[in-house]
């Protein structure tokens, strides 16, 4: 999450310097909805309609940036949830999110993707809490999309929203249970324009061929992970990496390259199947660090962009969940070379753990100049 806000928080430096950029949003949406059973172990926590109360701050962009153009002219911006999921064992979430929108069809349609953490009131405890084994943490990671019929500045500034909208809770295996929950909602709520009157025009930037060489990239990575089994303890692990990237548009690179993974639960993991499960082949003298291969996309936003990578494991001595994983989250440019990122890796919808990595851009070994946006 730190990358999240490291890169709003400048957007926000920068664009408050400057009197073009002073117009905003603020709305709030009621939400009521059902958390869906996407595995059958939460059947027992799904026993009402969930409510809930969205509150966002949107600041808009005019193309001062060619990315903002390209992407339509989006919102960025902060909000803050609060929603009951009317199960005693699940209690109450407060949520507080950074978050972008999107706009299609004459921005009549907004799509908004939010980041952030959430609080919950009625973590799992083997003593006062067992039945709940969504949430093993009292802090989580929450995730939320909306679509949204949006108008705006209707009469005075006011305007409304209506739609649909999914917050999804985990705490990323820190910390086990980590069943999590996903809760679809239908929503609808009112919007105030700030400074409508005095928004400026968009600038169009025309579009353009952009190309970069082939660029060498490494990246170390680190988080706190836990297996499915519950008591067996917290654990880091490390994952180094080393791939080429090539730039082929203003919005996209593509990605290749292989990593070594050391994560040390998976040696309490080892112990536990050995000594416990006999039958399923761990002996526990296996190895238990990996090594995978992976190709990914990376979606520029200016300074900002969102990886997606797909890869196989070619060196797993203990099987564990699959031998395919995927990674999912955002990286920030801080240099011309250095970037920072924060990434969840998971085998399908089942989470291993969220790290916080750091790496290197080597271009200067393919081209001695780098081309600037």
């Amino acid at each position: 999450m730190g990358v999240v806000f490291f890169a709003f928080a400048e957007a926000l430096l920068a664009q408050t310097a400057s009197n073009k950029f002073k117009n905003a949003t603020l709305d709030v949406s009621l939400m009521q909805g059902s958390i869906l059973q996407h595995n059958p172990d939460i059947s027992h926590l799904i026993t009402g309609h969930p409510t809930a109360i969205l509150l966002s701050y949107n600041r808009k962009t005019y193309g001062e940036q060619e990315w903002q153009s390209r992407y339509g002219f989006p919102d960025w911006g902060f909000s803050a949830a609060y929603q009951d999921m009317k199960n005693p064992f699940l209690g109450e979430a407060f949520s507080a999110y950074a978050h972008y929108n999107f706009y299609f069809f004459n921005r009549n349609m907004q799509l908004r993707i939010g980041q952030g953490l959430a609080y919950m009131t009625r973590p799992y405890d083997e003593q006062s809490n067992p039945q709940n084994n969504a949430y093993g943490t009292r802090i989580t990671s929450s995730t939320y999309l909306v679509a949204n019929y949006r108008k705006e500045n209707i009469v005075q500034g006011l305007g409304f929203q209506l739609g649909a909208s999914v917050i999804h809770y985990s705490n990323a295996n820190v910390r086990a249970p980590n069943n999590s929950t996903n809760t679809l909602f239908f929503n609808a709520g009112i919007n105030y324009s700030l400074n409508a009157d005095k928004a400026p025009s968009y600038t169009v930037w025309e579009k353009r061929d952009y190309k970069e060489p082939i660029a060498l990239n490494t990246v170390a990575r680190l988080g706190f992970n836990e297996s499915d089994y519950r008591g067996s303890g917290q654990f880091p692990f490390y994952d180094f990496s080393a791939y080429l990237d090539k730039r082929v548009t203003v919005k996209s690179s593509i990605q290749a390259g292989a990593e070594v993974f050391i994560s040390e639960f998976l040696k309490e993991y080892r112990d536990f199947q050995a000594a416990s499960f006999p039958e399923e082949g761990i002996n526990g003298d296996e190895n238990f660090q990996r090594i995978g291969v992976f190709a990914g996309h990376e979606l520029h936003l200016g300074k900002t962009s969102v990886l997606l990578q797909v890869g196989y494991y070619v060196y797993q001595p203990i099987f564990f969940e699959s031998r395919f994983y995927n990674r999912l989250g955002l990286q920030r440019q801080l240099t011309d070379h250095i970037f920072a990122s924060l990434t969840l890796k998971s085998h399908g919808a089942k989470a291993e753990g969220v790290s916080l990595g750091v790496g290197y851009r080597f271009d200067h070994i393919f081209n001695s100049k780098r081309n600037k946006i």
